[in-house]
């Protein structure tokens, strides 16, 4: 009987690069529809931070994770009201996929010029097998 990770492999019909931008795509899916709408406040906006990329580095193929929100967001004012919802434009997120030697870093960040929280490919490496 194969392994866990052999059958996963066989299921899909493309390169492992292929694969692992796959992979990339759908940590920052994750780090998007997962948690814009997430009410936060000045008190917790690090518990959240950390808390997403404890979700996304609990995924496969995921060797690091960094995760920054915008903290221009809650001016100056400190009572129970001063929370505001997540949204992605203030997510900056960076995440790093590796899979047999192929590491794909994926990046979201709100691009002003598009008007658009923009989820990218940065970098590819290709690390030769043994």
């Amino acid at each position: 009987m194969m392994d866990r990770e052999s059958l996963a492999t066989s299921r899909f019909n493309c390169s492992v690069r292929e694969r692992a931008l796959f992979e990339a795509g759908i940590k920052m899916g994750t780090v998007y529809h997962q948690f814009v709408g997430t009410p936060v406040d000045k008190d917790g906006v690090e518990a959240l931070e950390a808390a997403m990329v404890k979700s996304i580095c609990s995924q496969p193929y995921v060797e690091s994770a960094s995760i920054h929100i915008d903290r221009n967001v809650f001016g100056r004012s400190l009572d129970r009201y001063s929370y505001f919802s997540l949204t992605g434009e203030k997510i900056d997120a960076v995440v790093r996929i590796k899979i047999q030697g192929i590491s794909v870093t994926a990046e979201m960040r709100y691009d002003p010029e598009i008007g658009y929280p923009l989820m990218f490919v940065s970098n590819i490496e290709e690390q030769p097998q043994s």
